[in-house]
């Protein structure tokens, strides 16, 4: 790699909640994690289509500490993180990113993609990012912008200045919010009009100046963590201190609308943001009904549905239009025009404090998993746990419950107290109430084993660390 491929990185913002394809997506396990298509999640994906150009090593990844010390801790651990203590837009996010690249003195070129969008053309987008590249070099920020097939009034919209249209890079005339359905339908008439993909390149050096000239208050906070790291040796814990007094708002209404070095790249790309699950629908391999069917599903005299079965069998029939997405413990079915509508249940399940929204039955940890087999609300709790070859759980204890754990498979090295003992398939130990306990898996196979909590109180927050592998 030369001296130049180098100085380029690629910088995922990867914080988002995906709310809208819930209950595929949880706050937990949002989208930008799950795979829906295929094996490879939406991010690494997006990694993926970077590496002829971007190699792992320069991949800086913007995301929250619960997710990379949580259940996307492996999808994350091969890349450089930097946490957000709690969700600010892009603007913050984006000077946080350039602030850290450029901390040890070098000003290089940040390829800014969101972690969550599908494109099907990743020779052509790459022959883009190419382009936008050598563009700034020369101090411009570099926008990319895709030609709109429909008069979509789910996106945020940029005219490009008369007579640029058919140029390989246009200069910006200006950004402007989702239209209505009429205005959508002029912008297509007219031309010159291209959907806002959220994709960017830039030098950091040039982000931060327009941030400083045009974000005073967010240059500040910068700032102030740039002082705070040099002074202690530590970017994320000044990121801590400073970043949640950050004023919350996007880069395009924060920079790009006021900015004048802002150019365009019109792409036909075969990009889609899979903001909806009718966007999943477009994206999918379709029958001959127009359906889209994933998983264990049976469809009988359905037209133009999308039906995902991710744990049971889903049998559907006479739909037309309509969205079936069945979880282990929710199911949704909507029309499929009303799809942008979900982030309403996700609304209205937080306003109740359902689990539901945040985590799915299956939850992974850095050491392995576990199941909910059976929460029953008056005082039990039966869950399934497998621990990873040579992982180990943190050392913990618990205030308002006991745990009776039962080898399935695997063989369990089991702290409890003062005490260090080996459990076999069959054999079973009882951890007390406000015992410092610790379950390691020593061996070469996956442990297996199943987990009867009693108490008056079975939250996951009924929990004291005192050494943990994960840092968390």
């Amino acid at each position: 790699m030369s001296a130049e491929e180098k100085n380029i990185y690629a910088v995922i913002l990867a914080g988002g909640s995906g709310s809208r394809l819930w209950p595929l997506s949880r706050q937990q396990l949002p989208k930008q994690f799950l795979s829906l298509e295929g094996d490879v999640s939406l991010l690494q994906a997006t990694i993926n289509r970077l590496a002829p150009i971007i190699g792992a090593n320069n991949v800086l990844i913007v995301t929250q500490e619960l997710h990379a010390k949580g259940e996307a801790y492996h999808a994350l651990e091969a890349y450089r993180i930097l946490f957000e203590p709690t969700g600010r837009n892009t603007a913050p996010a984006i000077a946080l990113a350039a602030a850290r690249l450029s901390a040890d003195g070098a000003d290089p070129l940040m390829v800014v993609l969101p972690a969550d969008h599908i494109i099907r053309d990743e020779e052509q987008f790459r022959a883009h990012v190419k382009t936008a590249l050598e563009i700034a070099r020369e101090g411009r920020l570099v926008t990319f912008g895709i030609r709109p097939t429909s008069p979509d009034t789910g996106f945020g919209y940029v005219k490009v200045k008369a007579g640029a249209e058919n140029a390989v890079a246009c200069e910006v005339d200006r950004f402007v919010e989702k239209p209505d359905a009429p205005t959508a339908e002029k912008y297509l008439k007219d031309g010159g009009y291209y959907w806002n993909s959220g994709m960017f390149v830039w030098r950091a050096s040039v982000i931060l100046a327009e941030i400083r000239r045009h974000l005073p208050a967010v240059y500040e906070v910068i700032e102030k963590i740039m002082a705070e790291s040099r002074s202690t040796g530590s970017f994320q814990m000044a990121v801590e201190k400073y970043f949640p007094s950050m004023p919350s708002i996007s880069i395009d209404y924060g920079v790009l609308e006021k900015s004048d070095v802002v150019s365009l790249i019109p792409c036909d790309i075969g990009w889609n943001d899979v903001g909806s699950w009718h966007a999943v629908r477009e994206i999918g391999k379709k029958d001959a009904d127009g359906n889209v069917l994933t998983g264990n599903v049976m469809a009988i005299d359905c037209k133009n549905s999308l039906v995902r079965a991710e744990k049971r069998l889903v049998a559907a029939i006479g739909l037309e239009n309509v969205c079936v997405i069945e979880t282990a413990d929710a199911i949704l079915v909507s029309d499929l025009d009303q799809t942008q509508s979900v982030r309403k249940v996700v609304d209205a399940l937080q306003k109740r404090n359902a689990p539901e929204h945040m985590y799915h039955v299956k939850i992974n940890r850095p050491w392995g998993s576990f199941t909910v087999l059976e929460d029953d609300q008056t005082g039990f709790k039966v869950k399934r746990i497998e621990v990873a070859p040579g992982a180990r759980l943190s050392l913990q204890s618990h205030g308002k419950r006991s745990e009776h754990w039962v080898v399935v498979s695997g063989v369990a090295t089991v702290t409890s107290g003062d005490a260090t003992t080996t459990v076999l398939k069959n054999q079973s130990t009882f951890i007390p109430i406000g015992a410092k306990h610790r379950l390691e898996n020593c061996g070469a196979e996956p442990l297996h084993i199943v987990e009867v909590q009693v108490g008056d109180y079975l939250g996951e927050d009924d929990i004291t660390r005192y050494e943990d592998n994960y840092g968390r």
